[in-house]
């Protein structure tokens, strides 16, 4: 077995091929089989990058066209009843993102990441089956391509424990129908060669479990184990420490365990019981998260404090968690200030990395050959650099954060908010958006051309101006009450305020995958931040002068900026928070100044930085609320603060919305009923809450009456003095022939419950 190691890889395409094709096949614009041919070069290629590097252990099954977690559903036959009669890649991407009869299924965060997962659906009367076909595919095709890769499989108590039951029942209540399925595809992927490598993912052992499902731990793993006596099984956890799973562990007969020493320290704490037991560990030493340089003299250092307990030779040299959280390769960062470009590395150069620090640490560097010398040495001069250079400090915002004291908002929320409802004047069930409208071709044109310089500033603004005169005039058509100016001139929520914060760096090509074809581009905080001039002032002014209605003005939030950044990790991130806080409060009051009334402060990743081990919460909800709230302390008792969140379980952190003192919150609850507005009403929730009422990751048209229906489900939970009606996020992904259609029946849908009630 060898000793270079990787979790999984990218699979979205370094110039994101795969999103492209996709996006024409959804369009009807080429047939599912150009779809494939893309699929299989990008593999390919994705292959070979990981092979020229030096990696021993690369994977198959890691590819996906939407999501690994869908991926298993449909291996498995966890099929919904709503999508029977589809077959092959109509039921797959019906299942993701809904057709013109069927919703989609709920889509969430994994883990603490941005990436996400499709949530299965599962309940006892499915007829589950296994198709492998999928995953024997690959293996051929890797094969073929000269590769001998591992088979990447999502474990089965993971999949069990982030899929939901539908009928009521306890998702480990199927573990007897589904371990036998796993069973099965372990003995037919016995069949693919003499030996197999099976990686199999369970990163829900990295949460704090409970009895029960430790308790299944040992027996799952011994019946896998003895499924096929070919294949090594490995069982990867990342993001996190897994103690107390690895403890059950080590008394099975899988080969290796992985685990992560950069997000879970603490798994230091089992390398005795490692080492006792014989087995593998395949250790995360490179950061599958963050896009900074190796520091390898550092990280061969940590090796050898594993390398006291365990023998080396039974150490394999791994990135954290999968490079799939990383953009794919700095070859194309053409305009990239080359200070900055020499800190970074991305997912190709990583793989480099992985093999430098192993053979470091396995062979020494009198194995290194001259050239591998120069890369040491290269590696060594880029990590001072970045250490001492000048450009990652500023005294004045040290000084600023350090005499910070405790800024609270102007008055109490019960106060605050018979004033609003004076001043604002608005009904209850106010409709609005949560902000970004479609970003057309046009737009995207314009917005590139600008900054290639083909296009004039003049001219920019004036694109960019009509456009949100389009924008205004639509929304004051279907009788919208609360109106954005819809963010035309925004390439994406962090990134268009990184652009205008000192200390924040930028990509040309570093795109990472969100979900499906959709994919983010990431700035990277390297400094101390803080804000030069307005960074919104304007366009809302503007557009406040083109309507009589209240115009919401978009700001995004310090949380939301921090977790969807890639961060620098010279500074702890409670520090960062605070600087990037003081920048948007300086916003919010020159918003307020200039008359703007209303000023949405988005912390659509709040939940997504929560710690996965409860142990940690406390600290991180501590900070995150007091940056929230030095983010928004600048604001008049006369100005509405929004907020609005993504994609949460509100049942464990409620207390904690509570204390952030935002005047309305908006939620994404169209994919999951009422159940994440329930708790709202269960804890006496007196802040105003709008409820998305249609899904906006799906292209469906949601009718007037389907509608009228979730309103008055909402209803049911909360009065209609609290109640906000909007969709569920914001709109910039979906095409005008999509959303105009659907707020035209929204407001009509509001219509009709005003007049009933």
């Amino acid at each position: 077995m060898s000793k270079n190691y990787v979790i999984g890889f990218p699979r979205i395409g370094e110039q994101r091929e795969l999103k492209a094709v996709l996006e024409k096949y959804w369009a009807k614009e080429l047939p599912f089989s150009e779809v494939n041919a893309v699929a299989l070069e990008l593999k390919q290629r994705h292959w070979e990058y990981q092979n020229d590097a030096g990696i021993d252990c690369i994977s198959c099954n890691d590819f996906s066209f939407y999501d690994n977690m869908l991926d298993t559903s449909v291996m498995l036959g966890a099929i919904p009843k709503r999508f029977k009669g589809l077959q092959n890649e109509s039921l797959y991407f019906a299942m993701a993102r809904g057709d013109k009869e069927r919703t989609a299924m709920e889509m969430t965060k994994w883990f603490n990441t941005n990436y996400h997962y499709i949530v299965p659906e599962l309940e006892a009367d499915i007829l589950y089956k296994l198709d492998a076909n999928k995953i024997i595919r690959e293996y051929k095709e890797a094969k073929a391509f000269g590769i001998t890769p591992k088979i990447n499989i999502i474990g089965p108590l993971t999949y069990l424990g982030l899929s939901k039951r539908i009928d009521g029942g306890d998702v480990y209540g199927l573990y007897g129908k589904i371990i036998p399925l796993y069973v099965e595809l372990l003995e037919t992927i016995s069949t693919l060669d003499s030996s197999v490598v099976v990686q199999i993912d369970e990163p829900i052992f990295t949460k704090d479990l409970d009895t029960k499902v430790l308790s299944l731990i040992k027996p799952t793993y011994d019946t896998l184990s003895n499924a096929a006596q070919n294949i090594n099984i490995i069982v990867s956890t990342y993001f996190e420490h897994a103690k107390e799973a690895t403890a059950i562990l080590v008394h099975t007969p899988i080969f290796a365990i992985g685990l992560d020493f950069l997000y879970g320290e603490e798994n230091f704490d089992s390398l005795e019981l490692l080492a006792q037991s014989g087995k593998t560990l395949v250790a995360g030493v490179v950061d599958g998260r963050n896009i900074w340089k190796n520091d390898i003299e550092k990280t061969v250092a940590l090796l050898g404090k594993i390398a006291s307990v365990m023998l080396s030779e039974r150490v394999y040299v791994s990135s954290s968690c999968s490079l799939l959280h990383t953009p794919f390769t700095l070859k194309y960062e053409e305009k990239m200030d080359a200070g900055l470009k020499n800190w970074l590395s991305y997912a190709v150069e990583k793989l480099g990395e992985i093999a430098l620090v192993s053979q470091l640490f396995h062979e020494g560097k009198e194995s290194f050959n001259s050239y591998e010398l120069e890369l040491l040495h290269a590696n060594k001069v880029a990590n001072i650099s970045r250490q001492t250079s000048a450009r990652i400090h500023d005294k004045s915002v040290q000084e600023r954060v350090a005499n910070l004291a405790i800024f609270e908002r102007e008055g109490a929320f019960e106060e605050r908010i018979k004033l609003k409802k004076s001043l604002l004047g608005y009904k209850n069930l106010a409709t609005t958006t949560i902000g970004s409208f479609p970003q057309t071709q046009e737009i995207r044109s314009a917005r590139n051309d600008y900054k290639k310089g083909l296009l004039s500033q003049e001219s920019y603004e004036l694109e960019m101006k009509s456009y949100i005169d389009t924008c205004i005039a639509f929304q004051e058509e279907v009788g919208l009450e609360i109106l954005v100016h819809g963010e035309p001139e925004r390439n994406d929520m962090v990134e268009y305020f990184g652009e205008q914060l000192n200390g924040y760096g930028f990509s040309q090509n570093g795109w990472v995958q969100s979900y499906g074809s959709r994919c983010v581009k990431p700035p990277f905080i390297y400094g101390d931040i803080s804000r030069p001039k307005p960074m919104t002032v304007d366009w809302i002014k503007y557009a406040q002068s083109k309507t009589q209605k209240i115009m919401k003005a978009m700001l995004t939030g310090p949380v939301t900026i921090l977790n969807w950044s890639f961060v620098r990790d010279d500074k702890q991130r409670e520090e960062v928070a605070k600087q990037i806080a003081l920048a948007i409060s300086d916003e919010v009051d020159d918003l307020q100044n200039a008359g703007i009334k209303i000023i949405q402060v988005d912390e659509a990743a709040f939940k997504e930085g929560y710690p996965l081990r409860k142990e940690k919460i406390v600290a991180y909800e501590k900070w995150a609320v007091a940056a929230f709230k030095l983010s928004v302390c600048s604001a008049h008792e006369q100005t509405q603060i929004h907020t609005h969140m993504c994609y949460s379980e509100f049942n464990n952190i409620i207390k904690t919305i509570e204390a952030m003192d935002a005047d309305v919150i908006s939620i994404e609850t169209a994919r999951s009923d009422n159940r994440l507005l329930k708790i709202f009403k269960e804890v006496g929730y007196k802040q105003e809450v709008g409820p998305g009422i249609y899904d906006i990751h799906s292209p469906r048209v949601p009718s007037v009456a389907e509608m009228v229906c979730q309103i008055e489900h909402l209803l049911e939970v909360l009065p209609k003095e609290q109640l906000w009606i909007n969709p569920d996020c914001g709109l910039k992904t979906r095409k005008w022939e999509e959303v105009k259609p659907s707020l035209i029946n929204m407001v009509e849908a509001v219509k009709i419950v005003r007049e009933r009630s």
